[in-house]
């Protein structure tokens, strides 16, 4: 049991009884303000790994263990008043954390030693807030992260609020202040801290069944509209360390998505390439020239594509299906087909992969893995998306060079990417004893496709920490069979891919809505496959997949809606995408969105028509359309399977 050291002296806590009698049932009874915060707090909080956390009336170690999970910190520390509450977070067994009993404002921990410190749901029990600010001032290094929630004192007020359990029919009431966010901002600020996140969410669909549980209708419908806490993100910075607002651009009024089931109301700042604020309170003094106003859209973080061969893009849909394996398609549409793949393959190579990234583009994506070799044009600053390097690869086992040599060259911290048991047959279903013989499947571990892996393959894989990218409309048409709803559930670590025109249905958006429809995933589970867990397995170290202060400012916007954003997204096709940029800089827009961009964003935009829909794109899109349509003809030039023009508007 981690040991815990007391500085109590002869400070009174007034809620001491309270919370000796709460701490046993804390876990264990369900809150609606708890459960809310968890699920904005958990889309904002940083990586952990080697950095050292201070939590502030950590309770029964709930936010400790979270934390834990977010990487490996270098050290962790728990502040709390309650002797029986730190007695509760002790027995979860976090190891290397250390629990001190102290009452706030008095932090007893060495000056400049934090990294992050979180308050959760504990400043409303501090008398001398102006002294806690400083307390944290002194503890946090600088450009150290400060995170702190509590209930929200106009909507506590207003509707009554209090502090309160219950424990063996009786009902315990807990004395607190009702702090304005406002003066907590104000002394934060006095003393380092820049506000970089406010965000101010009501309960939601996951709270409503929290109240109908405890008989509480009427306090739902009360609170439902209301902001019900507050969240504050906060970044240690001396004043010659505060960024300038000079040449940021401000994206105002749009709902702001932070994950599958949470968004909120927010202006988004953002300076040199990353997103740098998001919070709607003008409780700062940031008043950028650029302004871009999306009210009534919805700004999702770009999309990742796990998997894409981007220089196949102009490409129909090959092949005579069903086949075995992978490699019998191969082998055969290289002999049927041959004619159309030499003439697609006479459109210059540089050409062909613009097209693939235009194909990404439309359909909300800013960040694709390319299963081929690093191409110059990608490094090129104008390219419309960000190809991800620092990976190592091998085709499949059947067109390995040297599987093994591929390998032992790819860094310790990057993800190997191989197609492997790609198929319904033998063939397929022996890939998987290739890669152990070659000692190749451990956490780097990527595999694409994995159709032929049964439920004894997948737990081994899981087993080991390797991951799989599904591309499921491909291997529909490839083999008339696709993974089911549970082959995919029993996958810890799965992301999609697009692959190319060739094989599958369409874009990433069109395989989304084909896992959904097809084969039963849930929008929860496909919103985390092209954001979390491609950012997890393909080792992204950016802050690509969410919209947090210095993750870069890949979003896209499509039209708000009633839905989650997670079901919302599980039903969008590309021309519901109306805007999407790229390190903050605007590389599509639909007409409608242009009369809304500053002049300075709009230049270098080209327009293109698709399927009769113009979209403005940040690409030379007459060249490229010339040159693809001098080989395959203007009526020859589409791009998964829709039918593209280039004329002047």
């Amino acid at each position: 049991m981690n040991p815990v050291l007391s500085f109590r002296e002869d400070l009174e806590d007034k809620n001491a009884g309270a919370f000796a009698a709460w701490a046993e049932v804390y876990d264990r009874q369900a809150n609606p303000l708890l459960h809310l915060e968890q699920r904005f707090l958990e889309r904002m909080l940083p990586d952990t790994n080697g950095r050292s956390i201070l939590d502030l009336g950590c309770g029964t170690g709930r936010w400790l263990d979270r934390l834990a999970r977010l990487g490996t910190p270098e050290c962790s520390i728990g502040l709390d008043a309650s002797p029986e509450m730190l007695a509760v977070a002790a027995r979860r067994g976090l190891s290397g954390t250390n629990f001190i009993e102290a009452v706030l404002p008095s932090i007893p921990v060495s000056s400049a030693s934090v990294d992050l410190i979180l308050a959760s749901f504990v400043l409303g029990y501090v008398d001398d807030l102006d002294l806690c600010a400083s307390e944290m001032d002194r503890v946090v290094r600088d450009q150290g992260d400060a995170f702190i929630t509590d209930m929200h004192p106009c909507t506590a007020i207003e509707l009554g609020w209090e502090r309160r359990f219950s424990l063996a029919n009786s009902k315990h009431v807990l004395t607190a202040h009702h702090w304005p966010i406002a003066a907590v901002v104000q002394l934060m600020d006095q003393n380092g801290f820049e506000l970089l996140a406010l965000h101010e969410p009501c309960f939601g669909h996951p709270e409503r069944a929290i109240f109908y549980s405890h008989n509480m209708l009427k306090e739902w419908q009360a609170a439902e509209e209301r902001s019900a806490v507050y969240l504050l993100h906060f970044r240690k910075a001396t004043k010659l360390r505060r960024q300038t607002t000079q040449g940021s651009l401000l994206i105002e009024s749009a709902q702001c998505v932070l994950g599958d089931s949470e968004a909120v109301s927010a202006d988004i700042s953002i300076y040199q390439r990353n997103i740098r604020k998001t919070y709607r309170r003008k409780l700062g003094k940031d008043d950028p020239k650029l302004r871009i106003n999306l009210d009534g859209y919805v700004l999702f973080p770009g999309l990742i594509n796990a998997h894409d061969h981007l220089e196949f893009a102009l490409f129909p849909r090959l092949g005579a299906p069903p086949y075995g394996n992978a490699t019998e398609w191969a082998l055969d549409i290289q002999d049927r087909f041959a004619p159309t793949i030499a003439l697609h393959k006479r459109v210059p190579r540089a050409t062909r992969l613009w097209w693939g990234a235009l194909r990404n583009l439309l359909c909300g994506v800013t960040t694709v893995c390319h299963h081929n070799p690093i191409d110059p044009v990608f490094r090129d600053g104008g390219f419309p998306v960000k190809v991800m390097t620092g990976f190592g690869w091998e085709h499949s086992p059947q067109f390995a060079k040297d599987l093994c040599t591929a390998w032992e060259q790819t860094g310790s911290k990057e993800p190997f990417i191989i197609h492997a048991c790609e198929g319904t047959d033998s063939t397929a279903a022996r890939d998987l004893q290739v890669l152990k013989e070659a000692d190749a499947i451990g956490p780097r571990t990527v595999l694409v496709h994995g159709l032929a892996l049964n439920a004894d393959d997948i737990q081994y894989l899981n087993g080991r920490g390797a991951s799989l990218v599904a591309c499921m409309s491909s291997n529909q048409f490839l083999f008339q069979q696709t993974a089911s709803l549970e082959q995919v559930r029993l996958i810890e670590r799965l992301a999609l891919g697009s692959d190319s025109p060739l094989t599958a249905v369409g874009d990433l958006l069109d395989e989304i809505r084909f896992c959904r429809n097809v084969i039963g995933m849930s929008a929860s589970m496909l919103y985390a496959a092209v954001t979390e867990e491609p950012v997890r397995i393909l080792r992204l170290k950016e802050g690509e997949g969410r919209i947090v202060p210095g993750s870069p400012a890949d979003v896209f916007a499509v039209r708000a809606s009633s839905l989650t954003p997670a079901e919302q997204l599980a039903s969008l096709s590309w021309q519901a995408v109306e805007l999407v940029m790229v390190a903050g800089s605007v590389r599509l827009a639909s007409s409608e969105m242009l009369a809304r961009l500053p002049d300075s964003c709009v230049q270098g935009l080209n327009p293109i028509t698709i399927d009769g829909v113009v979209r403005w794109l940040a690409a030379p899109t007459v060249q490229m359309f010339q040159a693809a349509a001098d080989i395959l003809g203007p009526d020859g030039v589409s791009l998964c399977g829709r039918r593209v023009s280039v004329k002047e508007l």
